[in-house]
């Protein structure tokens, strides 16, 4: 097994996101961390701000994307950046915290919007080496 960590995943036109960790909670944290990577430099976002989130669904798939629409509605929403999540799987669903602060445009220089997760490469299971990988490309 590995330490946690996200990465970008190469594709024609849009980005794909991979989280890929000791447990599957790491995993999907580690793939916001590579969604929010996506939009700005993760370096740039101080985790200043916490905002919960519950999400309910009873397939590890389902669920993942379950997680990224919900964090993009609340980045939406209260027009905020997340840089740092604690993820908690619990039945039927996950309880998270994400942190993050307020889109600065000057200080983040925001490169894309990420508009929603999609089904295309979605994948959530254990890698050969025993870690767990949360993936799916997201539409930009």
């Amino acid at each position: 097994m590995t330490r946690g960590h996200w990465e970008h995943i190469s594709h024609p036109s849009d980005i794909g996101i991979r989280g890929v960790a000791p447990t599957k909670e790491e995993a999907f944290a580690q793939a916001a961390m590579a969604l929010t990577a996506v939009i700005t430099d993760l370096e740039k976002v101080e985790p200043t701000q916490a905002v919960d989130v519950v999400c309910k669904e009873d397939d590890d798939e389902m669920l993942f994307m379950v997680w990224l629409s919900s964090l993009l509605y609340e980045m939406d929403a209260r027009n905020m950046l997340f840089s740092r999540f604690e993820v908690e799987l619990v039945e039927g669903g996950l309880t998270a915290r994400a942190w993050g602060e307020p889109v600065d445009v000057a200080k983040h220089e925001p490169a894309v919007e990420v508009k929603a997760a999609t089904y295309a490469g979605l994948e959530v299971g254990r890698d050969n080496e025993g870690n767990w990988v949360a993936q799916c490309i997201v539409d930009v």
